[in-house]
C-alpha cells in the first residue's frame, strides 16, 4: 500500500531535528551522512561529511518523517508557509497528540493553542524551533458522530 510522508529539508540541522522529533514521537531513527554514503564520481567536501544525506524516523502508529541536510554544492531552500506537517487522530490518540504538541512547543513560535474547536475536534498549530509548521487535530466521539 502506498504511503505519503513528509520529507523535510534543512541547511544543517536535520540530525538535531530528527533527534528532537524522536524524543517527541518515539520510534526508531536511522541516519546516513554524506560521509557514510559518498556519491560515485563526486568527492564529498569535508564540510559536508557530517551532514545528513537521508534520515528517517519511524514512529509508532505507522508515522514516518524523513529529512536531509543541504550539502555545499546545492542551494538551500527554506520551508515555506504552504507546507505543514499534520498530526491527527481520534479519541484514542488524544494523549499521544497532546503530548507531541506540548513537547514540540518547546522553543516554538505559537500558533493556535490545542483546544476544543468549533467543529468539535481538538485543534492546535505551531511552528517548531526548526521552522517546521505543524497542525494537530484530535477527533472526538462527538465530532465522529
Amino acid at each position: 500500500m502506498a504511503k505519503l510522508n513528509p520529507y523535510l529539508s534543512f541547511k544543517s540541522e536535520a540530525k538535531e531535528a530528527l533527534d528532537f522529533y524522536r524524543s517527541v514521537l518515539g520510534g526508531e531513527l536511522t541516519v546516513s551522512t554524506f560521509g557514510d554514503t559518498p556519491m560515485e564520481g563526486m568527492p564529498t567536501p569535508d564540510e559536508d561529511k557530517d551532514l545528513v544525506m537521508h534520515g528517517q524516523l519511524d514512529a509508532p502508529g505507522n508515522l514516518t518523517i524523513m529529512a536531509s541536510d543541504t550539502p555545499s554544492f546545492m542551494e538551500y531552500v527554506a520551508p515555506t508557509s504552504g507546507v505543514t506537517v499534520s498530526l491527527t487522530g481520534g479519541p484514542d490518540d488524544h494523549d499521544y497528540i497532546k503530548n507531541a504538541y506540548e513537547k514540540l512547543s518547546d522553543g516554538a513560535t505559537p500558533g493556535q493553542p490545542l483546544e476544543l474547536a468549533p467543529w468539535g475536534d481538538y485543534y492546535g498549530a505551531l511552528t517548531d524551533r526548526f521552522g517546521i509548521s505543524w497542525m494537530f487535530d484530535i477527533g472526538t466521539e462527538q465530532s465522529a458522530g
